[in-house]
């Protein structure tokens, strides 16, 4: 393929990862596709298997870097960015001492148990000590 099709195919496809957010996949492979079109335009890669075999390479090999360098932002760590441990929930529906009541987090209503195993009145402010699904196991502040 010419050098400029290799050129507006990691275009497109960088273009594409901003406005459809994959993960980095597709932006990994319009690197592959840049790096192709210029190594192709300077006339270092002659022949279509070559191109294509550095493009999946390049590809595969940004792929990796970008998941490594900017797919954790946790640093490595277990949580998320929506970690809700810790957060503070707020009863709306008694919660029985080894029951399930209802609590509202951030706008949301979730099932709740104790993580106590005491009795949660309605109204009380609890802190979120670990998330189970859709179930917050509250501890009373």
């Amino acid at each position: 393929m010419a050098w400029w099709v290799w050129m507006i195919l990691g275009l497109v496809l960088a273009c594409a990862e901003a406005q459809i957010t994959t993960n980095f996949f597709l932006l990994a492979f319009g690197i592959g596709g840049l790096v192709v079109g210029a190594l192709t335009g300077f006339g270092w890669l002659a022949t279509p298997w070559l191109e294509w075999l550095v493009f999946t390479v390049v590809s595969i090999g940004a792929l990796v870097l970008l998941k490594r360098t900017l797919g954790d932002p946790g640093g490595g760590s277990d949580h998320g960015v929506d970690d809700l441990r810790r957060e503070t929930a707020t009863i709306l529906e008694d919660v029985p001492a080894d029951g399930v009541g209802r609590a509202e987090l951030r706008g949301a209503t979730w099932s709740a148990r104790s993580v106590d195993g005491v009795a949660l009145a309605r109204g009380t402010r609890c802190r979120v000590q670990r998330v189970d699904g859709l179930t917050l196991w509250l501890q009373p502040e």
